[in-house]
């Protein structure tokens, strides 16, 4: 893929990296040319210096061509402009923004870009250590539904996936073992001491929660 990044701070320039060593296209820009001192000797990528949302730039940065955007600066109204710029203008297909106001994210849902505030998302990760250890709400966008994590007992063990699913409120998505993680089938068995993640309704956590005795 072919993909613009602006903003070369800790997370603009970690995403810069993988994608990099993955084989990707990046272009990343920043106004200050000492932030990309932060992509170390090994990135291979192209660096511009300059604005986000500056015609010209983007252009030279083959926006025409970029398959995403990602605007990381550590400004929101920057992102906004750039992320809006990308979208509108050169309609690049894969726009994210990031947000670190989490009361703007909802003007950017309905400006039609893809949202990433990592204020909400950091917090609601510690608020699920805190109430919830088993219970991950933020690994999904939609608050209707969280990943729940349970392990597996003599009273799940010799079981199938099918077995425990709970239509409509919880689904068994991956089981963690000791040689990995599988996807698994509805006829798996499940073995004492495998972690289960399932897929749970919010509103059916309780109900959830104390059919496994959790």
């Amino acid at each position: 893929m072919y993909v613009i990044i602006v903003g070369c701070g800790r997370v603009g320039s970690e995403l810069a990296k993988l994608l990099s060593q993955e084989g990707h296209n990046v272009v990343i820009i920043d106004k200050n040319p000492q932030a990309f001192s932060r992509l170390g000797l090994g990135f291979e990528g192209q660096t511009l210096v300059g604005s986000g949302f500056d015609l010209e730039l983007l252009k030279e940065a083959g926006i025409e061509k970029a398959d995403a955007f990602c605007a990381l600066t550590n400004g929101d109204n920057t992102n906004l402009v750039s992320a809006q710029v990308a979208k509108k203008i050169f309609k690049v297909p894969k726009v994210i923004a990031r947000v670190y106001d989490p009361a703007r994210a909802h003007i950017y849902h309905l400006l039609g870009l893809d949202v990433i505030s990592g204020t909400l998302l950091f917090a609601s990760m510690i608020r699920d250590k805190i109430i919830e250890s088993r219970f991950s709400s933020y690994l999904i966008e939609s608050k209707e539904l969280g990943v729940l994590e349970l392990e597996v007992n003599d009273n799940l063990k010799g079981k199938t996936v099918k077995e425990i699913n709970i239509a409509g409120e919880f689904m068994v998505v991956a089981i963690k073992k000791i040689e990995g993680v599988v996807l698994p089938k509805e006829d798996t068995l499940l073995e004492k001491g495998n972690i289960i993640l399932g897929l749970v309704k919010t509103e059916s956590l309780d109900k959830v929660k104390k059919i496994f005795n959790l």
